[in-house]
């Protein structure tokens, strides 16, 4: 397991683009027959890419940097599929996982293992984890069960579709929240006007890419932005004081992922666009 611990705002005013990319990006989640887990110090969240082939992959704890017995010892964790077919197995129960399909683990959780249907056409599987005080219990949605909510408009280059999978009126979890944006067509900007969250993080893992596109991920202060340069299954990383939001050469969709001191949607900071520099 990779250990990351974030600079401060202060900081972040001076990295270069390589200190930036080190600290807040993630480029190599998704590796063929493993599971590559990163912690960050950002409210101690550890994200995932698992993407089995050959034979089931198993989620263990890392005795040194969890001090666990297993992985959902002390916490709890959202999984979205964003390849082919597959399935995930917890404590003897299996869960068909189609694309797009999500599922909860609660605290308490012991074996954990990932499974793809076809070799050929591996399943990818993007884990967050947060820790959880307290247990709820493992829950499927499949994508159709989402909660869609529609917002942004074509004129402004950013109509989008917003998916809410575990959140306060659906699946049930002790502080994670986490869901999916997919931009129609035609447009290119997410979450504009930006934002913060001072009582939280959020991570945004994009994908939905072609091997030519990027998406320019705008993140820092409001006043000291800067920008990290996105492909296809790349991670974002956004403390509390960093805005998140961003604009591809086309359309995309991306998971994003929340925890902190609530689990209320709406609660964030706006930033008006006067301000941002």
């Amino acid at each position: 397991m990779e250990v990351r611990f974030a600079p401060n705002a202060h900081a972040a005013q001076r990295m270069t683009t390589e200190e930036l990319r080190s600290n807040y990006l993630i480029d190599n989640l998704f590796t063929e027959n493993a599971v590559t887990l990163v912690y960050t110090d950002v409210d101690r969240a550890i994200i995932g890419g698992i993407v089995p082939t050959n034979t089931p992959l198993h989620l263990l704890a890392s005795k040194k940097e969890m001090a666990a017995d297993y992985f959902c010892e002390r916490r709890e964790a959202g999984i979205i599929n964003i390849g082919g077919k597959g399935s995930i197995e917890v404590d003897g129960k299996k869960y068909p996982m189609e694309k797009k399909d999500v599922l909860y683990i609660g605290r308490g959780a012991q074996k954990i293992s990932f499974e793809s249907e076809k070799k050929e056409e591996p399943a990818r599987y993007y884990l967050m984890s947060y820790p959880a005080h307290t247990a709820y219990p493992t829950a499927h949605a499949k994508f159709s069960d989402a909660e869609p909510a529609q917002l942004g408009s074509q004129k402004d280059a950013n109509k989008r579709t917003i998916y809410k999978y575990i959140h306060l009126n659906g699946i049930k979890s002790c502080q994670l929240v986490m869901g999916m944006t997919e931009l129609d067509e035609g447009s290119v900007w997410n979450t504009m006007p930006a934002h913060t969250h001072l009582r939280r993080s959020e991570i945004y893992m994009y994908f939905n890419l072609k091997s030519d596109a990027v998406v320019f991920h705008f993140m820092g202060e409001p006043v000291q932005s800067r920008n990290l340069v996105m492909r296809n299954g790349h991670v974002a990383i956004s403390p509390s004081w960093s805005i998140h939001c961003g604009a591809g050469t086309s359309n995309y969709s991306f998971v994003w992922a929340m925890g902190g001191e609530n689990q209320e949607f709406s609660d964030m900071d706006p930033v008006p666009m006067t301000e941002i520099r």
